[in-house]
């Protein structure tokens, strides 16, 4: 089996799937978290693995960035390869003064800018969420690993370097917004439609109230230890 974007047959990808942002980034948790990672994908660059974490199958496989993007793969993922699990694994943007450089915000919903769910709900709004067991079992690993944890509503953007006025980010933050990010609202819409378990954990790398941002090496810790978290959860 084959689809225009995922070049492998469907035994080679797991039902489990971590899915970074950055395809270099699943490069990273195939080489350094799963046993006997094989590649199973490279069209366009989007590299895909499969491993096992603690005995269980996993895959890892980027999304590209934005929602479209990883509509596309989680599309495929879901109708063509059987996935049963997806977890998005990223960075954050900071919206609340409590959230600090490094800590884990797990995505209890949605809000989006973006008009991708507009066009598919015909102008009604519909709303994304995280699939409640997979949420817990994340919440809970992340306390058992001692990582700082928020649950809460985060916003997906489809705007990265706006202009003054495109983004009132304190207007989210008034009603209680966690963070930014520009994908997970995308992935629980195709989640929800293909009753596959969905859940994004993202790591804070900069904070919209402080300005404080994340050295390249702080991100690199942080983004190990969510990693772990991402990869307990999935497989509970």
């Amino acid at each position: 089996m084959a689809t225009p974007h995922i070049q492998a047959e469907s035994h080679e990808v797991a039902e489990y799937v971590l899915m970074p942002g950055d395809p270099l980034r699943a490069e990273y948790i195939a080489s350094t978290f799963l046993e006997g990672a094989k590649q199973f994908n490279a069209v366009r660059n989007m590299l895909g693995f499969t491993g096992t974490w603690k005995g269980v199958r996993v895959s890892a496989m980027g999304s590209g960035m934005g929602m479209p993007s990883i509509a596309i793969y989680a599309e495929e993922l879901c109708r063509f390869y059987g996935a049963a699990r997806i977890v998005r694994v990223g960075s954050c943007g900071a919206l609340q003064e409590r959230l600090k450089l490094r800590d884990l915000v797990m995505a209890v919903t949605a809000c989006t800018d973006s008009n991708v769910n507009a066009i598919r709900f015909r102008g009604a709004s519909f709303a994304p969420a995280a699939d409640f067991s997979l949420g817990l079992e994340a919440y809970r690993a992340a306390e058992k690993r001692g990582v700082p944890i928020h649950a809460g509503t985060i916003l997906s953007t489809d705007t990265f370097y706006g202009h003054d006025g495109d983004i009132d980010w304190k207007l989210w933050a008034s009603y209680g917004v966690l963070a930014v990010e520009m994908e997970t609202a995308a992935l629980y819409t195709i989640a929800a439609k293909h009753r596959v378990q969905a859940l994004t954990l993202l790591t804070v790398s900069d904070s919209l109230c402080t300005g404080e941002a994340a050295s390249p090496e702080e991100r690199e810790r942080s983004y190990g230890s969510m990693m772990e978290v991402a990869l307990d959860a999935v497989i509970a």
